[in-house]
């Protein structure tokens, strides 16, 4: 069926002024100004009320910490405490609360009009062996694409690390179970709904030997690494006393070090260390609401890109940001950004290329991150109606500027899976009940 998206209000792509034409899962047809779709359609959505973007595309998250939101015990604190006290009470995650937590999850991206998730889940207390299998699983029975980012700690405090022996694994179980999720679940192929990435939690965390272990293992079945690195000045202290060096030699020490590595955060870095990153095509997911959140710094967005280093864009763990809202991870991206390198160094149009194109080029995607003929049809579509917009006179502008939080439509891989504000499928209310009857155990 080609369906016609016609005379969007306003629309993210040159060229495409009176719409788009999807056929299966792709976009086949950008219908400029003046003309009508070069050959017949078999459907009509009337677009004039949405502004059209690409697909957001989530390049950082943790979908459990969807049950430890705003919790007393660690609000208020920088990471590394944070961590040590939320560490006891995640090692209490069970599969029925985990697959609660990744629905959660999933179903609020989606409203935000996320089309493409990254996962990094490295906790595995005993009988969450099948994390990944449950995400899958739900993203599926969803329709967005997904990222399962396979995480792994395997030093624990009596090692010098960070975790407690409750939720880290031995290094064997972490690679065979790499393996089989790879095996399982890892698409190459253009259009790919599910893809698998290795992803060693943090270098205070995991050993050296199993992230060079790991990187072997990524080339061996074509998959992403991924990993938390330079997020705050304690782990650059636990580097140097722990490694002898910093955490980016570390990262060229294991064979890291590759267009294949996209980074969570990237905020304590020099500048040489952004142009050694861009030269090697390692990525950055920029994470401004839970950097604010933690006070953890700022990220060098500017010099990344200067240097050739792909930046996408991350909500976090929503138990950092406390969302799962990437429309409003946008917003903020562009005030923090502001912020820190000026008023005329950063647009709305940057923001938006962070959580679109950039973040595809993360993820190692050629295939998704734009409207452009030829590439998966994932698309938001967002209305102008609230009071928020009242006055606006850009209407993309005016998403990121005046707030926008909440997609009207989202389609993925050309299907509509959220209609009239409201995922497909999806109980809402009885969602939020199970979860919040199942988070209240994790007080």
């Amino acid at each position: 069926m080609r369906l016609w998206l016609k005379d969007p209000l306003a629309i993210l792509a040159e060229g495409a002024e009176r719409g788009i034409v999807v056929e299966g899962s792709q976009i086949v047809e950008l219908v400029p100004a003046g003309r009508e779709p070069g050959a017949p359609v078999d459907k009509v959505f009337d677009a004039s009320r949405h502004v059209v973007l690409p697909g957001l595309v989530n390049t950082h998250h943790h979908f459990y910490q969807t049950l430890t939101r705003a919790h007393p015990d660690a609000c208020d604190q920088p990471l590394f405490p944070w961590l040590k006290t939320l560490y006891p009470i995640w090692s209490r995650l069970d599969p029925d609360s985990f697959r609660l937590s990744v629905r959660l999850a999933l179903v609020e991206l989606l409203m935000s009009g996320c089309t493409t998730a990254a996962d990094h889940h490295y906790v595995f207390p005993k009988g969450l062996e099948n994390a990944v299998d449950i995400e899958v699983e739900e993203a599926r029975k969803l329709g967005i694409r997904m990222t399962v980012s396979r995480g792994s700690m395997n030093l624990s405090q009596k090692d010098g690390g960070l975790p407690p022996d409750s939720v880290v694994q031995d290094e064997d179980t972490i690679l065979a179970d790499c393996e089989r999720v790879a095996g399982a679940y890892h698409d190459t192929r253009p259009g790919a709904m599910t893809q698998i990435a290795f992803s060693p939690c943090s270098p205070f965390s995991v050993t050296k030997e199993l992230m060079r272990k790991t990187a072997d293992l990524a080339e061996r079945f074509d998959c992403r690494l991924h990993t938390h690195l330079a997020e705050t000045h304690d782990e650059d202290d636990f580097c140097l006393a722990t490694y002898k060096c910093r955490p980016i030699e570390l990262l060229d020490e294991v064979g890291w070090m590759s267009p294949r590595t996209w980074l969570a955060h990237g905020i304590h870095f020099s500048a040489d260390d952004c142009t050694t990153l861009g030269r090697h095509g390692v990525g950055v997911c920029h994470c401004p609401t839970s950097n604010a959140v933690l006070a953890s710094g700022f990220c060098h967005t500017g010099l990344l890109e200067k240097a050739g280093a792909p930046v996408g864009l991350g909500v976090d763990g929503s138990a950092s940001n406390d969302s799962s809202n990437l429309m409003e991870g946008v917003r903020h991206a562009l005030m923090i950004n502001r912020l820190s390198h000026g008023a005329e160094a950063v647009s709305w149009r940057d923001c938006l290329r962070w959580a679109s194109e950039g973040s595809a080029r993360c993820l190692g995607r050629d295939d998704i991150g734009a409207v452009r003929a030829g590439l998966e049809a994932d698309l938001a579509l967002y209305t102008l109606d609230e009071l928020r917009f009242s006055g606006a006179h850009h209407p993309i502008a005016a998403l990121v500027h005046c707030g926008a939080h909440r997609a009207d439509r989202v389609m993925v891989a050309g299907q509509w899976r959220v209609e009239d504000g409201l995922p497909v499928g999806v109980d809402l209310g009885a969602l939020r009940e199970a979860h919040g009857r199942v988070a209240a155990k994790f007080l």
